[in-house]
Order: C-alpha cells, then sequence, then structure tokens
C-alpha cells in the first residue's frame, strides 16, 4: 500500500507502508491492504505507521480526513506537531 500525509504546506510522508492506524473520529481504527474504499474525519492524535521493513513511524497530526482507495491512503491534515 502506498502512504501520503500532507499538510497545507508541505508532504510530510510519502511511501509503501503494510498498516496505518488513524484517530477517527468515533475511535481510532486500522487499514490494512485491500481495506474498503473509505473516506473519515480524523481527530487530534497520532498516525501510526507500520512499514515493510522499518519498524513503526508515528506522526501526531491536528484533526484532518483520511481517503482509502485501491491500496492508496492519502491523509490530508491540518497539521503535523513534533
Amino acid at each position: 500500500m502506498t502512504l501520503e500525509i500532507l499538510t497545507p504546506d508541505k508532504k510530510v510522508f510519502e511511501g509503501e507502508v503494510t498498516a496505518v492506524t488513524v484517530p477517527g473520529t468515533l475511535g481510532s481504527f486500522q487499514i490494512l491492504k485491500d481495506h474498503a474504499p473509505i473516506i473519515s474525519t480524523l481527530e487530534d492524535g497520532p498516525v501510526i505507521i507500520k512499514g515493510n521493513s522499518n519498524g513503526e513511524e508515528i506522526f501526531n497530526i491536528k484533526g484532518g480526513v483520511v481517503e482509502v482507495l485501491d491500496n492508496k491512503i492519502i491523509v490530508l491534515a491540518e497539521a503535523v506537531v513534533a
């Protein structure tokens, strides 16, 4: 799967992943290969990325939207905080 995390001013992450956990409005949920198409709003919280070989990366976002379609995940975040 490919993942892009975008903010209004830059692309924060782009790459191949095996799983992504996002902070949905009704609770966090995980996206795996062949996930059904979905668009969901996101709350403030961590986006946890599991890569093919490089372990785990975490980006803390300030709200946004996630779209999943054909094994491509796009996270549009208001901001990413350190």
